[in-house]
């Protein structure tokens, strides 16, 4: 992983968390050392963890980092603005941040991007130009005052004549401009389509503009990510603002979310375009959220892994990423367009201890039972007679691997049911393997092809429906089916399911053929 972000438990005692939220400090710690420690061996050596947290565990948790990173890749603790409405309980000061600990893997290849420099930016406006009106489209001109709503009328050297809606530094809605213009509508469309960026650095609207170069130059970001009594050159907003990004997709959550633009602000500083991201506090999915929009706006292919221990994952993450999916802009539940750029995601339920324990399955073998007497309960008998049990892998019933059933508990509660689980991919991340191509094809069953890497070499999975009952020429079909199917690809290693006929001669190459059902065995025993 290039980018880890985690919004954890600030251990504050708040009852409105999820997650359990009054752990003392020294449970709370070994919760976070433990997922930090995990973290740590996701990372690629250049990658960066980004940690939020508020002043009751701060300075346990950088010493925390401090041990898990070592000192000397600590980068950062960057300040954030999380309120525009502080609280007044304490007699001291008013809680109106929270703090990001920002720590290495190994070490950072390039610096970090806060924002585009504007030092090479140029007027629109000229003094003797003809009155013109151009038209800014939503999301193409950034703001480096307040978010808001600036009513029309008339400014020191443009005419607004519209209400422009700011959101997060870009303008929401689509305005118009009268005024001394260099360059005529069919200009500046002209100018967008290059990539252009319009700027406006003050209420009176006088608008700028910035040629894109061939390298765009940043500037690192400040300590301070933004602040109300500041120019809010990053565009970064507040809980209230998380809050309503929420209302307006129709989600229900009030375990105090991240805004968009936060995540969106941190992970653009350091993850390239075709990153990974993690956030295994994944809470209402912003960090899946800011991915999106970040790959909407540069063109990028990052992709996203989100973690979540609670019961909401099919309630608000799901749906808000289906919704994101299909617009960035919602108004009441409302899309008010259809410019998302779509998506293609996959989530697992991880098998719980109580799943595995409805799934043992114990047959007592009385000859056993009676020759080693009270040893065999002791001793052999969760050994042995639980072998078979669906939770340890059923040979026999790898015959279907596409059929293959365990009992899970549901989330809604109520008694265990049987549910089909996905053989196939348990066995590709047993196996460590870097997927590259997946096909499926029926040739009187149903095949199911796997090509991966592993240690430099490719490695083929075949996975079909089989019987003990095959004849010889079912077999000559299936050796001659998954031969044809297989060539093309040149794998060093095959794994098939079952029985086979299969050689080390597949057509012009020489691979090596191993089962299945053994080497899964011994994978899920470790």
């Amino acid at each position: 992983m290039q980018t880890i972000y985690i919004d954890p438990p600030y251990n504050t005692g708040n009852d409105e968390f999820l997650y359990r939220d009054r752990y003392q400090h020294s449970s709370w710690l070994s919760m976070m050392e433990n997922r930090l420690s995990l973290a740590k061996e996701l990372m690629k050596d250049s990658g960066v963890i980004f940690v939020s947290i508020d002043d009751n565990e701060l300075e346990r948790l950088k010493m925390l980092m401090s041990l898990v990173y070592e000192e000397d890749k600590f980068l950062e603790t960057f300040i954030w603005n999380n309120t525009s409405t502080p609280p007044s309980l304490s007699d001291i000061s008013r809680k109106n941040v929270e703090y990001i600990l920002t720590f290495a893997n190994k070490r950072i290849i390039g610096k970090f991007k806060g924002r585009i420099a504007e030092g090479n930016d140029a007027p629109l406006l000229n003094t003797g130009n003809p009155l013109r009106i151009l038209e800014f489209p939503p999301q193409k001109v950034k703001f480096n005052i307040p978010d808001g709503i600036y009513s029309k009328g008339k400014k020191k050297r443009v005419t607004l004549l519209d209400d422009v809606v700011v959101e997060h530094g870009l303008n929401k809605n689509a305005f118009r401009l009268e005024c001394e213009s260099k360059w005529t509508q069919e200009t500046l469309e002209e100018e967008i389509k290059k990539g252009t960026i319009f700027l406006v650095k003050s209420k009176d609207f006088s608008i700028r503009y910035l040629r894109k170069r061939g390298k765009e130059e940043w500037i690192t970001p400040d300590k301070y990510i933004d602040n109300i009594f500041l120019e809010k050159k990053a565009g970064v907003g507040t809980n209230e603002d998380a809050k309503k990004e929420l209302k307006n997709l129709s989600i229900n959550f009030s375990s105090y979310p991240k805004p968009v633009s936060l995540i969106h602000y941190l992970i653009r500083t350091i993850t390239a375009v075709d990153e990974v991201v993690l956030d295994f506090f994944a809470g209402s999915g912003t960090t899946a959220h800011a991915v999106m929009k970040l790959n909407n706006e540069d063109g990028g292919k990052r992709k996203f892994i989100l973690v979540e221990v609670a019961d909401y994952f099919s309630t608000v993450i799901i749906p808000r990423l289906k919704k994101v999916a299909y617009s960035f802009n919602w108004k009441d539940g409302k899309p008010q367009d259809t410019d998302g750029i779509g998506i293609f995601f996959k989530y697992q339920i991880l098998e719980q201890y109580e799943d595995t324990l409805d799934n043992i399955e114990l047959k007592e073998n009385k000859t056993a039972s009676e020759l080693f007497k009270d040893d065999y309960l002791l001793k052999y008998f969760l050994e042995f007679e639980t072998r078979e049990s669906p939770y340890l892998l059923n040979i026999e019933h790898l015959k279907n691997p596409f059929a293959y059933k365990l009992k899970v508990n549901p989330e809604e509660g109520g008694e265990p049911k049987e549910v089909v689980v996905d053989i196939p991919e348990t066995f590709n991340y047993l196996l460590g393997l870097k997927i590259k191509k997946i096909k499926t094809r029926n040739n009187g069953r149903k095949y199911l092809f796997i090509l991966g890497e592993k240690y430099g070499k490719n490695i083929a999975i075949v996975c079909r429906e089989y019987n003990d009952e095959w004849s010889d020429r079912d077999f000559k079909m299936d050796k001659e089916f998954i031969i044809r199917e297989l060539e093309p690809w040149a794998p060093h290693i095959v794994y098939v399911n079952g029985q086979s006929v299969l050689t080390s001669k597949l057509g012009s190459h020489i691979v090596e053929i191993r089962s299945i059902e053994p080497e899964f065995k011994k994978l899920m025993e470790k």
